[in-house]
Order: C-alpha cells, then sequence, then structure tokens
C-alpha cells in the first residue's frame, strides 16, 4: 500500500531543518564576534609587548656602541643601524643621545643608592654596614659592568650635560649616605679617625671606581675576590700592626684647595685627561 505523507509533516522536517541551518549561522557569527572582540583585546598589549622590547634593544645596543667607541663618538644613525631601525624610528622612543644614555645609567644608580639606604639604615654593627656598602657598590660592576662602565666615563664629558644635572640629584644622597656612615662610624668609637669623613668617603669610593678602567668579569678575577680584598684593605690596613712605624710628613708646597666638590661616582675617572 502507497503510503502519503502529510503536507504538515514534509512542512515540519523542512521547518526543524531550517531552524537548525539558521541556528549554526547565528552560532557561527556569534563565535566570529567573539574571536574578533578577544583579537581586539589582545593587539593592544601585543604591539605594547613589541614597542617595549623593541625600546629595550635600543638601549642594549646603544649601551654596546657607547662603551666600544664612547658617547661623544656616537650617533643616532650608529645606534639606528645597530638596532636594525631607520633613524627617525629612534624618536618614537627618544629624543635624543642624551635621553638614551640617561636611560642606561639612571636604573643603575638609582638601584644603587637604595641598596645603600638599606644597609645605613640596617641595625647591623658599623663594620658590617661597611662591609656590605662595599658589596653593595662592587657586585654592579659583576651584573652590571657595561653599565656602570659607561656611567662612569661617559657622564663626564661635555656632550653629556644634560645626564650630569639629573644625576647630580641621585649621585649627592650616595655621597650623604657614605660620607654619613663614616661619620657615625668615627663618632660610636668603631672607625678610626684618620681623616674627614667626606675625605675618606671619597677615598674609599674613588678607588672602587676604578674597576670601570680595569675590570672584566669575564676575563679577570672574581668580584667575589675583589670584594674582600677591597674590604681587607680599608677596615685593617694593608701595612701589619707590628710592622707599623711613624712616616714623616713630606714639605707642604702649596695648602690644599679647598670648596671643590665632585660627584663619587666620577671619583679618580679622568686620570687620563
Amino acid at each position: 500500500m502507497a503510503r502519503f505523507l502529510s503536507p504538515l509533516a514534509g512542512r515540519g522536517r523542512a521547518g526543524v531543518n531550517w531552524h537548525k541551518t539558521r541556528g549554526s549561522v547565528m552560532q557561527g557569527q556569534y563565535l566570529s564576534i567573539i574571536g574578533e572582540q578577544r583579537m581586539s583585546v589582545r593587539e593592544p598589549a601585543k604591539k605594547a609587548k613589541k614597542s617595549e622590547l623593541r625600546r629595550e634593544a635600543i638601549l642594549q645596543n646603544a649601551l654596546k656602541i657607547f662603551d666600544r667607541q664612547g658617547f661623544a663618538n656616537t650617533s643616532l644613525d650608529d645606534i639606528a643601524k645597530e638596532t636594525g631601525v631607520k633613524r627617525e624610528a629612534i624618536y618614537y622612543y627618544f629624543n635624543n643621545r642624551a635621553e638614551i644614555l640617561l636611560n642606561i645609567i639612571r636604573p643603575q644608580s638609582e638601584s644603587l643608592v637604595a641598596g645603600l639606604r638599606d644597609i645605613v639604615n640596617s641595625k647591623a654593627s658599623f663594620q658590617e654596614r661597611l662591609y656590605g656598602a662595599i658589596r653593595n657598590h662592587l657586585e654592579r660592576f659583576d651584573r652590571n659592568c657595561l653599565e656602570m662602565t659607561v656611567s662612569l666615563r661617559d657622564v663626564y664629558l661635555e656632550d653629556a650635560r644634560e645626564v650630569r644635572r639629573e644625576m647630580d640629584k641621585i649621585w649627592r644622597s650616595y655621597e650623604t649616605m657614605w660620607t654619613d656612615l663614616v661619620a657615625d662610624g668615627q663618632k660610636k668609637g668603631d672607625f678610626a679617625k684618620c681623616g674627614e669623613p667626606k675625605m675618606i668617603a671619597f677615598g674609599i669610593l674613588g678607588m672602587c671606581n676604578w674597576l670601570a678602567r680595569w675590570y672584566d668579569p669575564k676575563k679577570t678575577i672574581a668580584i667575589e675576590e675583589v670584594i674582600e680584598t677591597y674590604f681587607s684593605m680599608i677596615a685593617f690596613g694593608l701595612v701589619k700592626e707590628r710592622a707599623r712605624r711613624p712616616v714623616a710628613p713630606s714639605e707642604k708646597k702649596s695648602a690644599p684647595r679647598r670648596g671643590a666638590r665632585s660627584s663619587p661616582v666620577g671619583i679618580a675617572l679622568n686620570a687620563e685627561k
């Protein structure tokens, strides 16, 4: 017997298929919109990360060139070429060479000051604070050797006056903390009163800063040995107590010039001039 399907039944099946198709289309459109929204959220973050990586690449390449040929002999074209970008791209991140130099050396200097502040404000003995202050300073040459070298060598050039003005604010606070550490140690009786506190502080910093002229973490002795040796010389002296004898002062030819001032970071670094 032949079977006949009701028109309503046929339309019902077609209706079901139509709804399924319409539902699939709408679901696809919904997922597409969600995907676009997610992409629109990720896109700015992706661009920001790329921009930050480019900025860091400029700083790192500039640091290498400054170390190799000096700040005065480096142009923005040199930095752009080393980074693989056009000169105009540098201006998106920095206004000039001085701003690049400042962004290289300021983070290390601020970290140096923060480290010393923690040490001088601690409850440790003055001997331990002195050791910590020396370690805080010298360890920078191991972890951030190029930054410290460029900072100590190039910031005193005529071309870097803008950088020097900015960094003086940071370095003066560092100088004051070192001087206060020596003065307080003398007042307590833990440090010998062998000279004026500021002169002693600058003398220590001058000795430490000279590492910028000779220290290479890849070729020379370990920084730990430098720290221990320098601390031993500063705290206990080179001449043993049993061998110490009075030394007659040499004849004075001229009175020392008073009032002269220099930043502690640049002490004894221009001897070649």
